[in-house]
Order: structure tokens, then C-alpha cells, then sequence
């Protein structure tokens, strides 16, 4: 979701800074808040705050970004087309997130694309987090789909590792990673530095499934 479908990293510091200070009186860096990336945000935060204070410290942080939302966080400029191509062509479409159900629902309504995807799961659906593939197996599991039927899209290194678990192919798309270079010396087997080359490909590859009626 952040960084690939959505507009939201500046919103996530800003949410974890909130907190830091709000808490604790100091401000993280950006590479400090990355590296806490990877458990739904009641772990991430438990690196700022006890786990005494977890739930009031949840409450305030999902206030503070559902009203920060509109105004920090937005769909990247042509995605809602990306959206609706792979939709025109009957693919099935899943979100596998690191976020929380919480935040991740709350992006999903603010940016109104939740009818787009076939299947959901978030950090909250899973117990071992990316790197595992334990996310891109239940939305196997649950659309019915073999790894040669998948294409994963992400921009983070943890989202290589998790598709590579997997067996499936990976597109990493840079419009917005906040670790472009690790991400290319890993070597995924497509880039995208825009979301308009990307929809390009994939309305091509699409094109060529429907025509053989085989996953692209």
C-alpha cells in the first residue's frame, strides 16, 4: 500500500513523530521511523512508547492520522487507472501490507479503492511479517491462485524477499521508495520508475493473458 498504491509515507512520519513527541518529547529521523517498519504499527510503536501505554498511544495515533489524511496522503497520480485497467481485464487484485487492519482500512475509505481489491492482509492477518511470505500465501490460499498466476508490486526490500519466498515475480515500482537503491541492487525482474510506465506494461500484459486465456 504506502509508497506503491498510495501517497502515505510523509503521513506515517508524521503519525510516529506525532507520538514521539506527544510521549516522549524527541523527534525521529526518517531512516530512524523506516527502521521500524515491518510489524503493524501496535509493535512498531512499542519502540517509542512502553507496552503499558499501547492502547492509549494507538487511540491517538489513529486519530491523528485519519484526520491528517486528507490533506497528507493521496492515491499516486494515475493509480485509480491502474485500478481500474486491472479490473476492466477480470484479474483479481489483493493488498498484502505491513499496516496495521486499522490504518490500513482507514486508507482504503479515505482513498476510495477498497471495492478494487479481491482480498486484503495486513500486518494484524499475519504472524511472521515481511520478509515472510506468509502474507502472499493466504491471498493464494483464498483467490485460488498458483505463484505463476501472480505478480507482486512493491517498492520496499522486504517486498522482494517476501516474493521471492513465494516463487513469484516481482515489479518493483520507485516513484516513491524511500530505499530505491537497495531495492535495485536486489535485481527484481521489472522496475518502474513511473505509475504511467507501469500501467503501460501491465495493459499489455493483460492484453496478451486474455488473448492465450493463461496468467500473465
Amino acid at each position: 500500500m504506502d509508497g506503491t498504491l498510495t501517497q502515505t509515507n510523509q503521513l506515517i512520519y508524521d503519525s510516529f513523530n506525532y507520538i514521539a513527541k506527544k510521549y516522549r518529547n524527541r523527534i525521529y529521523s526518517i531512516p530512524e521511523i523506516t527502521a521500524m517498519f515491518g510489524p503493524p504499527e501496535e509493535e512498531a510503536l512499542l519502540a517509542i512508547v512502553d507496552r503499558a501505554e499501547i492502547d492509549v498511544v494507538m487511540n491517538d495515533y489513529l486519530d491523528f492520522y485519519r484526520k491528517n489524511h486528507n490533506t497528507d496522503a493521496q492515491l499516486y497520480p494515475g493509480m485509480i487507472n491502474v485500478l481500474q485497467t486491472v479490473k476492466r481485464f477480470g484479474s483479481k487484485s489483493a493488498v498484502f501490507t505491513g499496516k496495521g487492519n486499522r490504518t490500513t482500512q482507514i486508507t482504503l475509505e479515505e482513498c476510495h479503492i477498497e471495492k478494487y481489491f479481491d482480498c486484503v492482509v495486513t500486518g494484524t492477518d499475519v504472524t511472521k511479517h515481511k520478509p515472510s511470505s506468509e502474507g502472499l500465501r493466504i491471498i493464494m490460499d483464498r483467490l485460488g491462485l498458483h505463484p505463476s498466476e501472480m505478480l507482486m508490486v512493491g517498492d520496499a526490500v522486504v517486498d522482494i524477499a517476501s516474493a521471492r519466498e513465494a516463487g513469484i515475480r516481482m515489479a518493483a515500482v520507485v516513484w516513491d521508495s524511500y530505499c530505491k537503491e537497495a531495492v535495485l541492487r536486489l535485481e527484481p525482474d521489472f522496475v518502474f520508475d513511473t505509475v504511467a510506465d507501469f500501467h503501460v506494461w501491465l495493459k499489455e500484459q493483460l492484453s496478451g493473458s486474455r488473448q492465450t486465456n493463461c496468467g500473465f
